[in-house]
């Protein structure tokens, strides 16, 4: 709160009126109780002063292929794009939604918000993102620009322009490979066809009525450059706005892809009157060293996900991009800077682990459980000494507050919901009443088992009973009897969808086995088990188990979750869920149970709107919503 009031009053002016000059005038103008979050410190090295990790500047006015402040670097987020083709990341249209509202609080200055040719579901979604986010105007006059992606197809592009056209600002990225292996084994095309493929793409657009027309090279790490500077010349001439330069298989080392970005903005033909883009894909560990390689290149546009997430090894990380530059920007890279809110950067990371599924490795820069741990006895030393001697930044400034709590707080069994909220608060989520009725119910079933309930611990539980998908079958009782004097065997209680509640029996190779076969038993949906992890949320006998799960399609249903991937065509979907509890194996049902839940609403969903004429169908949602009543 203390960041928003203070970056809305001192975005343009200091405490006299007159513009801040430097981020140094900035810092020392802001109210000590802000400086303490958002400038922690000011650090000498080499002698120089540098600015403090959490550093607000103006944010310039949004004009497609231009930015009046040439240090201002936009910040592109792909995580509901790219980062959701992360195997087992599928996204509900609601958890879409949420995700790309965070991304607004968060202030990035595009959102990918998928690709609306894939699905049916897809296309809703960004529709519904650019109906809802991209309307809604911060009180600093903000509002996210929404992009939806496009292969060159003309059925894509009009695809793609009526899903994001009812936003302010709405954009369309189309993008066709460059590399010589992928236009002779994947394309199948000439140099001349490719070109004149991009060109009719961002004619296309144009005639649409499009203005922000985005064109990517797929593969320029491995393309010919003079074959790139040819292409990017007909698409700007074209009409294109942004060209984005795609490490597309991650090869580029940062000297490297650098000079490529150096090259382009050089060779290029009216590549002045354009923004330079980056998009660094992680296989060789680099994406955020290219990334900012690329930016002190003189690219103003870079390209991330949230945690990293994306294809094969991910992106590069919004995270680790926008804190560098918080810290090292001003000194090290010409006074570059981001329009990004660092305080939501945590709260950001957490939704986007809990619905795509995919967790936070714990050493991982920024948002790591680690980032702010310190276990060396040396370093222990000095941190209890100063702060400083092992933290470049505070867990503060991303939104992360660990530190005990003022009034002396620690919630056990006889907290109350008022305690709770305010812990939750302090972890950054803000939640409704009915929210945290429910979070308060199972809290208070934990802290019966617990003598102290960690932040770990609520942080489980808030993933576990918020960011759940749609409940279409509830898991209300399990029991399980096993041991070595006979076979695993489970009975469970479940809620269909028509309200009743209905009692199944499996038996397995083991408990988790026997559960999952007894939800299989009421629930009668062929699925495949493909990936199944536990873990415990903090140490000891009473710890609570998280556990994932990533399913997919099997039997008759195997052809049932098809959507179309922007560069591998046709692609069966899986689907993740999460569980937490004190109780391993109702860790494991509840989170198969959420799995199943998405898969089931997606597969629905889809024959919804091929009802309506849209797709294909074999009237499998219709006899996902038989079993219900036939169980």
């Amino acid at each position: 709160e203390i960041y928003h009031q203070f970056i809305f009053k001192m975005r343009s002016f200091n405490v006299q009126g007159a513009p801040c000059s430097s981020s140094r005038q900035f810092a020392a103008a802001a109210p000590p109780c802000a400086q303490r979050i958002l400038f922690p410190q000011q650090r000498r090295l080499r002698g120089k002063s540098t600015i403090p990790c959490a550093m607000p500047q103006t944010r310039p006015p949004y004009i497609p292929g231009r930015i009046d402040d040439p240090n201002y670097l936009r910040i592109f987020d792909t995580t509901l794009r790219d980062g959701e083709q992360s195997p087992g990341a599928t996204l509900t249209s609601k958890e879409k939604l949420d995700i790309a509202r965070q991304l607004s609080k968060l202030g990035v200055d595009i959102i990918e918000a998928g690709f609306p040719v894939a699905s049916p579901d897809d296309f809703d979604a960004v529709r519904n993102i650019a109906r809802i986010v991209g309307n809604e105007v911060h009180a600093d006059g903000y509002v996210p620009v929404i992009c939806g992606l496009s292969r060159t197809k003309l059925a894509d592009l009009d695809r793609a322009w009526e899903a994001v056209k009812e936003a302010k600002l709405p954009r369309v990225h189309t993008f066709i490979a460059t590399s010589e292996i992928h236009m002779k084994h994947k394309l199948r095309m000439t140099k001349e066809q490719v070109i004149e493929n991009a060109v009719t793409a961002v004619k296309h657009l144009r005639s649409l009525g499009c203005n922000d027309i985005e064109f990517s090279p797929e593969d320029a790490g491995r393309s010919d450059l003079e074959f790139l500077y040819q292409i990017l010349g007909e698409v700007i001439k074209a009409g294109a706005t942004t060209i984005n330069i795609p490490d597309t298989t991650g090869w580029n080392l940062p000297h490297e892809f650098g000079q490529v970005i150096t090259a382009i903005k050089k060779n290029t033909p009216g590549a002045e009157n354009v923004i330079i883009s980056t998009h660094c894909q992680n296989d060789l560990g680099l994406a955020t060293a290219n990334s900012l390689a690329g930016a002190m290149a003189g690219a103003r546009q870079v390209e991330c996900t949230i945690n990293g997430i994306g294809e094969r090894a991910g992106n590069a990380s919004l995270e680790e991009v926008v804190m560098a530059i918080g810290l090292r920007g001003d000194a090290q890279m010409g006074g570059l800077y981001t329009g990004i809110r660092p305080v939501h950067i945590y709260p950001t990371s957490r939704l986007v682990s809990d619905c795509s599924g995919m967790m936070v490795q714990p050493h991982k820069a920024i948002v790591g459980a680690n980032a702010f741990s310190h276990e060396s006895g040396i370093h222990q030393d000095g941190m209890l000494k100063n702060r400083e001697t092992y933290e470049i930044m505070t867990p503060e400034a991303i939104g992360l507050n660990r530190a005990s709590d003022d009034a002396g707080i620690v919630l056990g069994k006889h907290s109350g919901r008022n305690a709770l909220n305010t812990r939750l608060k302090a972890l950054g989520y803000n939640t409704g009443i009915s929210e945290l009725d429910d979070v308060f119910k199972r809290f208070k079933a934990l802290a019966d088992k617990k003598k102290l309930v960690t932040d770990e611990d609520i942080i489980a539980l808030v993933s576990d009973e918020l960011h759940q998908p749609q409940m279409i079958w509830e898991l209300l009782d399990l029991q399980v009897v096993c041991g070595t004097m006979g076979m695993p065997t489970a009975t469970v209680q479940m809620k269909g969808p028509d309200g009743i509640a209905r009692i199944g029996v499996g038996v397995g190779t083991g408990p988790v086995d026997a559960a999952y076969k007894a939800i299989d038993s009421l629930v009668k949906v062929e699925a495949e088990l493909t990936d199944y992890s536990v873990s415990s949320v903090t140490e000891g006998i009473e710890a609570l188990a998280t556990t994932r799960v990533i399913i997919k399609p099997a039997g008759k249903m195997s052809d049932q979750a098809v959507s179309e991937h922007a560069t591998m065509g046709k692609v069966n979907r899986l689907f993740s869920g999460n569980g937490a509890h004190e109780d391993i194996v109702v860790s494991s049902a509840r989170a198969y149970n959420s799995a199943l839940n998405k898969m089931i609403a997606w597969i629905s969903q889809h024959e919804k709107q091929a009802v309506s004429g849209k797709v294909g169908t074999n009237g499998v949602g219709q006899a996902l919503r038989a079993n219900a009543t036939s169980s």
